[in-house]
């Protein structure tokens, strides 16, 4: 059974536990005190909003600070710009972008879209990004809950797993699930990466879905025990609705990692964006003008989804 190993230090011995009359919802315990005590805002939402409550509009200064933090990222990435310009310049190359934009899309005469490769393959990139990450939450979230475990069996898997993943290199687990495990389980090339860019991820997600879950007070663990509540409906109801909303802006962050490792995949001839990449690259010559075309579509990417993050870490705070 799962028992927090903060849970065991507090209640070992076999003392008993405090009890409450009457009965309340397991959804209180995550957004407040219980009744009687001294009512205050909960933890990371602002003094006079309820939950749920639409947050207040940025202030001047806020606004001031992020205009200043666009205009700061626009200069950094306006002087390499020029960097790159002059370097190109001095070395005679000579820009063809015209002949780059077919390889993006194609208008038949019809008026009919076609993706090209490279969209082509920025699909594909996508379908690997989402599998892997709904993978690697799972194969993180089960480790997390393993290493929180009273079992020490289940507690040196996921430690081994843990440090085995994070402490070699991705290409190499890459080649070792394509090369040894696919074979042996007749795994295709998607199959094979997507395995190997979730267990790495899951790896990370881990260690953050136990940070987050530490994160969460005491208080909580013996309400929840004072109600009758098993250790699986405790992590259920209480505890992992609270460790998400620590959890999330790190697992932002992996989520960023995740897209840019998966352009890895190439080296088995998964046709992802940066496989067609090299594709193209090579058929056209075009080496400048597609890698930096790629790495904007990248940073596109990380940069929307980065920014669906923080819209949901706004609900969040206002929720709880």
């Amino acid at each position: 059974m799962l028992r927090p190993r903060m849970e065991k230090s507090r209640h070992g011995g076999g003392g008993a536990s405090p009890s409450f009359s009457g009965t309340q919802p397991p959804s209180a315990l995550a957004s407040g005190p219980a009744s009687g005590s001294v009512p205050g805002p909960a933890s990371g939402q602002s003094p006079g909003h309820a939950p749920g409550q639409t947050p207040p509009a940025r202030s001047g200064s806020a606004r001031w600070a992020v205009a200043r933090d666009v205009a700061q990222y626009c200069c950094v990435m306006g002087a390499l710009a020029w960097v790159t310009l002059r370097g190109t310049a001095a070395s005679g190359y000579v820009w063809q972008w015209n002949r780059l934009w077919r390889h993006l899309y194609t208008v038949s005469a019809d008026g009919a879209f076609r993706a090209g490769p490279l969209l082509e393959g920025l699909g594909v990139t996508l379908r690997i990004v989402a599998a892997s990450l709904a993978l690697a939450l799972l194969a993180g979230l089960l480790a997390a809950l393993l290493r929180q475990s009273g079992s020490r069996v289940g507690r040196a898997l996921a430690v081994g797993y843990v440090e085995t993943v994070r402490n070699t290199p991705l290409l190499i687990q890459l080649f070792v699930v394509y090369f040894v495990f696919a074979p042996m389980l007749g795994m295709g090339r998607y199959t094979a990466g997507v395995l190997a860019l979730s267990l790495f991820e899951g790896a990370y997600i881990a260690e953050i879905l136990r940070a987050g879950i530490f994160s969460v007070p005491i208080g909580q663990w013996e309400a929840a025990r004072s109600l009758g509540m098993d250790v699986p409906g405790t992590y259920m109801e209480v505890v992992l609705p609270q460790a998400a909303r620590t959890a999330l802006p790190p697992l932002t962050g992996q989520l960023v990692s995740l897209v840019k490792d998966s352009s890895l995949v190439s080296t088995i001839a998964l046709h992802d964006l940066a496989m067609q990449a090299q594709a193209v690259a090579a058929d056209t010559f075009l080496v400048f003008e597609v890698w930096f075309l790629v790495a904007g579509m990248y940073l596109a990417l990380t940069l929307a989804l980065s920014a669906l993050a923080q819209l949901l870490e706004r609900r969040l705070r206002y929720e709880f």
